[in-house]
């Protein structure tokens, strides 16, 4: 018997300046990552806030995420989950540093950036989820 591995994408969101809910508030609306979640992406955070205050913040928007991690060690959690395609969206040079260092495509979340993140990322295919 041939096993079949299904190999999904992981996205990691920074969290101030990139999220709307963060200090500064950014681009991403928490409806992109709902929309992220229901395509059945890993999701979660990689922030300098303390792991107590992300989960609290994801406790608080109702969201299940898969991870939590400190900035600096944005590599374990490549190093955990198989994905197709790792992605971390972030609003500085200081994300941009760990994202790629980590092996992670790094997408800038502000308005110009936006433009160049990959058209497909959040787009939910023609009829839904089946």
């Amino acid at each position: 018997m041939i096993g079949i591995q299904i190999m999904v994408t992981l996205v990691s969101f920074d969290i101030d300046g990139t999220l709307e809910v963060g200090d500064p508030p950014g681009i991403v609306s928490i409806a992109l990552v709902h929309t992220a979640k229901r395509l059945g992406y890993l999701i979660g955070s990689c922030s300098d806030r303390p792991i107590s205050h992300q989960e609290s913040l994801w406790q608080r928007l109702r969201i299940a995420v898969d991870f939590t991690v400190l900035k600096h060690e944005l590599a374990s959690v490549k190093a955990r989950f198989a994905a197709a395609a790792y992605y971390h969206i972030g609003d500085t040079d200081v994300d941009d540093y760990y994202a790629t260092g980590a092996g992670f495509r790094f997408l800038k979340a502000d308005a110009p950036g936006r433009q160049l993140w990959p058209h497909d990322l959040f787009v939910e295919p023609p009829g839904g989820l089946r």
